[in-house]
C-alpha cells in the first residue's frame, strides 16, 4: 500500500471531526463541539440533525444497521444490531435513524454480569451515546460508542466510571492551573496502550482444547529451546506475520486507530503493536477494537492471535503497557522541561501522582489482578506484584534536594561518542529507562506496566485518574487558602516527597532483594489475585470513589463481586478442561504407546530369547508411573474443584481456587508434561511447544 493510499484510507470508516465539519450545519457542528469539549448538555434537536447526517454517511459506507457499542463488565465489547429500515404502509421502506435512537438504546441488562445490581427478572437497561468517541462503521454496521447503565441508574459498564474519573481529574487539574494563572476549561487524560500478543498456526490451535477454551496451554513439556538466545526481540518478521501486521494496520487505520509501531517481542511467536497517544476513553475504545481486529484478521493468514497473559509456560507472558499523561492545550502537565527543579507546575502534578500511587497501591494492584495476570506478575519477565515508582536518578536527586532543603546541581549534558566519525554524536538522556518498574516515569508520562494483555484498560485508568484527582483536590483546597503561592507549593511538594518517598524505587524490580526491601518499607505485597481484588471494598477505597463521584458504594461492591466471580469461573473452566483432556486424550495416548512398547518387548523377546529389553522396559515403567500419576492427580483435582465450588462466599471461593485448585492443576500438569517428554511423538495428541513457537 502506497503512502497516498494510507492517507486516503486513514479514518475513512470514522464519523470524525473532519466529516462532521464538512457535513453538519455550522450551528449543529458548533453545538456538538461544545458538548464534546466543554461538557455542555446535548440538545435533542441537535441530536436529530447529527443522527440524520450520520445515517446518510454510514449508508454511503455500506451500513445497513446501527448498534450501540458498549463495554459490559465482561471486559469485552457488546453490540445489538438494528436495521435502518422502517416499513411503509404501501409496502416500501425508508431508511430511518432518529436523534433519540442515536442518544439512547435499550439492551437486556439481566444477561450481563452485574454483581447483584440486576436480578434475572430485572431486564431493563440503557445505553447512551458517548459523543467524545467517534462513531465508526464495522461489518456494514454503524457502531456508536456508548455507556451502559441499569434502569435504576447504576453503571453496568467500564466506560461510565472511566468518563467520570476523567471529569474528576480534569476538574481538579483546572483548579491547580487556575492558581498558576492559567484559566483552562478542561484537561485531557491521554493514554497510549502498547499491546503484546502471540501468533501461532491455526492448525496447531485447533488441536489444543486448552487454548480454545481457556486461552492458555494447560499442558506442555519444556522445549529444548526457549527464549534464552534472546534472538526474537526486534528480529526479522516471519513472512506470514509481516503480512498479518500489514493487513492489521490497514484495517485499524480505516477505523482511525493510529497504529504506529510493530515488532517482535522477547518470547518466540510474541509480537507488539503500539499506537499514538489519544484521549483516554478513545484510547480504550481503540485498544478494544485493536484486540478484536487482531483475532479476526489472524485466521486469514493461517494464524490465531492469543491475547492471554500467559499462553505458554517458561517464556515471557504478554502485558499491555499503559502510557498515561495529563495534557492541556499546547502543554503536557508532566513535562519537566529543561529546569524541572524550578518548574513548580510540573513538580506539583508529579508529586500528586507519586502520592496517589503510594496511598492507593492496593487499588492499582487490584485493577490489574485476574486469573491470567496471576501467572505473569513477578515471574522475572514482568513487574512484580509490588507497586513502586521509577523516577530516574536525575529526578530522584531533585526530589531529595527539595525534601532536604539542599542545593541541587544539574548534571552536565553528555554527548554519546561511538568512536566512529561517520556516526553522529547525540545527547545522552539524563536518566536510563527501567523495564522492571511497574510504574515508571519515562520523560513526560508514566508507563503503568502491570496491566495484562487481555485486559480492558478502563479499570486501570479509572483507578489512576480517580486517585490523582483526589490528591489534586487536596492540593487545590490547601493552596486556595492564600499566602505566598510559590512558597506554599514548595512546602506542599516537600511534604509529599518526605511522606511518600518509600514508593520510589529505581532498582531491579525483579530481584528477590527488592521484595524484602519493599516489606521493610511497608509497601503492599499481594501476589494472590483474590486478596488483591478484595481490596477494592476497603473503606478508604470506597471513600475515594464516592468522594470523587466516580462510583457509588453499591457500584463498587457489585464490581468486586463480578471480579471475584470471574476469577473463580475462569479457574473452574481451566480445571475442568484439564480433567477432560487428561482423561480423554492424554491417558489414552499414554496407554496406546505403552501397549506398543509392551507388544514390542514381547515380539523382541520371542524373536531373540534372552535379548536385552532394558531400554523398552525402563521407558514402560516410567510412562506407567507418569500415567498413574495423571489419573490420580486428575481425581485429586476433581476433589479440590468440588471443595471450591461448595464455598458460597465469592471471596472464599476465589481463595479456594487459588490455594486448593491451582496447586492441584500444577501437580497434574507436572505428571502430564513428564509423560509427554518420553511418549512417542506420533502418539502424543497435542502439538508441542517447539511446534507452536517455532513454526515455519
Amino acid at each position: 500500500m502506497s503512502p497516498a493510499d494510507t492517507k486516503e484510507i486513514y479514518g475513512s470508516l470514522v464519523f470524525n471531526e473532519h466529516v462532521m465539519k464538512e457535513r453538519l450545519p455550522s450551528a449543529t457542528y458548533k453545538s456538538l463541539k461544545a458538548t464534546v469539549q466543554k461538557g455542555q448538555p446535548l440538545d435533542l434537536d441537535v441530536a436529530n440533525v447529527v443522527a440524520s447526517v450520520m445515517r446518510d454517511w454510514a449508508i454511503e459506507k455500506g451500513a445497513t444497521h446501527y448498534t450501540h457499542w458498549f463495554q459490559p463488565l465482561t471486559g469485552i465489547t457488546s453490540e445489538k444490531h438494528d436495521s435502518f429500515i422502517s416499513p411503509m404502509k404501501d409496502g416500501t421502506a425508508i431508511m430511518e435513524f432518529s436523534g433519540s435512537a442515536l442518544v439512547r438504546g435499550e439492551p437486556d441488562a439481566s444477561s450481563f454480569p452485574s454483581g447483584g445490581l440486576r436480578a434475572v427478572a430485572e431486564a431493563r437497561g440503557y445505553t447512551t451515546w458517548d459523543p467524545t468517541s467517534y462513531a465508526f462503521v464495522k461489518d456494514n454496521t454503524l457502531c456508536i460508542p456508548t455507556a451502559f447503565c441499569s434502569w435504576t441508574g447504576e453503571a453496568l459498564d467500564k466506560k461510565t466510571p472511566l468518563l467520570r474519573s476523567m471529569k474528576a481529574v480534569s476538574d481538579q487539574a483546572c483548579r491547580i492551573l487556575h492558581l498558576f494563572g492559567k484559566d483552562i476549561p478542561h484537561i485531557d487524560v491521554t493514554v497510549g496502550p502498547e499491546q503484546e500478543y502471540f501468533l501461532i498456526k491455526k492448525e496447531h490451535y485447533e488441536k489444543r482444547q486448552d487454548l480454545i477454551l481457556t486461552g492458555r496451554t494447560l499442558f506442555g513439556a519444556t522445549p529444548a529451546k526457549g527464549q534464552e538466545l534472546e534472538e526474537h526481540y526486534f528480529g526479522a518478521l516471519r513472512p506470514e506475520v509481516s503480512s498479518f501486521m500489514q493487513d492489521l494496520d490497514r484495517e485499524l487505520w480505516k477505523l482511525g486507530v493510529a497504529a504506529k509501531t510493530r515488532h517482535n517481542e522477547a518470547a518466540p511467536a510474541q509480537h507488539e503493536l503500539a499506537p499514538i497517544f489519544d484521549r483516554c476513553n478513545v484510547a480504550v475504545d481503540h485498544n478494544l477494537l485493536t484486540m478484536e481486529m487482531m483475532k479476526r484478521i489472524a485466521p486469514k493468514h493461517g494464524l490465531v492471535c492469543l491475547l492471554h497473559e500467559k499462553p505458554f509456560a517458561g517464556v515471557n507472558g504478554s502485558g499491555k503497557h499503559d502510557n498515561w499523561s495529563l495534557s492541556a492545550p499546547h502543554m503536557n502537565l508532566l513535562d519537566p522541561g529543561d529546569t524541572p527543579m524550578d518548574n513548580l507546575q510540573f513538580l506539583i502534578f508529579f508529586a500528586a501522582v507519586i502520592k496517589a500511587v503510594d496511598e492507593y497501591q492496593d487499588l492499582l494492584r487490584m485493577c490489574i489482578a485476574g486469573a491470567g495476570n496471576e501467572h505473569r506478575l513477578g515471574g522475572g519477565e514482568a513487574p512484580p506484584a509490588i507497586v513502586s515508582v521509577f523516577v530516574g536518578d536525575d529526578l530522584s536527586a531533585i526530589l531529595d534536594a527539595i525534601a532536604s532543603d539542599s542545593e541541587y546541581v544539574a548534571p552536565q549534558s553528555v554527548k554519546i561518542d561511538l568512536g566512529v566519525d561517520v556516526l553522529p554524536k547525540f545527547a545522552k538522556d539524563n536518566t536510563d529507562r527501567n523495564r522492571t518498574s511497574p510504574f515508571a516515569f519515562t520523560g513526560n508520562k508514566f508507563e503503568f506496566r502491570m496491566p495484562g494483555s487481555s485486559a480492558n484498560i478502563s479499570d486501570a485508568n479509572t483507578v489512576l485518574n480517580t486517585a490523582v484527582a483526589k490528591e489534586l483536590k487536596g492540593y487545590a483546597d490547601e493552596l486556595e487558602q492564600g499566602g505566598d503561592f510559590d512558597k506554599n507549593v514548595i512546602a506542599l511538594v516537600k511534604r509529599t516527597i518526605r511522606d511518600h518517598k518509600r514508593v520510589i524505587f529505581n532498582g531491579n524490580g525483579y530481584s528477590k532483594e527488592w521484595v524484602e526491601e519493599a516489606k521493610r518499607r511497608g509497601l503492599d505485597f499481594q501476589p494472590a489475585a483474590a486478596e488483591a481484588l478484595a481490596s477494592m471494598i476497603a473503606p478508604k477505597n470506597v471513600e475515594l470513589f464516592e468522594k470523587m463521584g466516580v462510583l457509588t458504594e453499591t457500584e463498587i461492591r457489585s464490581r468486586c463481586e463480578v471480579k471475584l466471580e470471574h476469577y473463580s469461573k475462569l479457574r473452574h473452566i481451566e480445571a475442568v478442561t484439564m480433567m477432560e483432556m487428561t482423561r480423554r486424550q492424554l491417558i489414552p495416548a499414554s496407554v496406546e504407546y505403552m501397549t506398543v512398547l509392551a507388544d514390542g518387548i514381547r515380539t523382541k523377546a520371542a524373536a531373540c530369547p534372552g535379548i536385552s529389553c532394558r531400554a523398552e522396559e525402563k521407558l514402560l515403567r516410567q510412562l506407567t508411573s507418569f500415567t498413574d500419576a495423571m489419573s490420580d492427580d486428575a481425581d485429586g483435582l476433581e476433589g479440590q474443584v468440588e471443595r471450591a465450588e461448595r464455598c458460597t462466599n465469592a471471596l472464599e471461593r476465589a481463595q479456594a481456587y487459588h490455594s486448593l485448585v491451582l496447586p492441584a492443576m500444577d501437580a497434574l500438569r507436572e505428571a502430564a508434561d513428564s509423560a509427554e517428554s518420553i511418549c512417542g511423538r506420533e502418539h502424543w495428541p497435542l502439538p508441542s511447544y517447539s511446534e507452536m513457537l517455532y513454526y515455519v
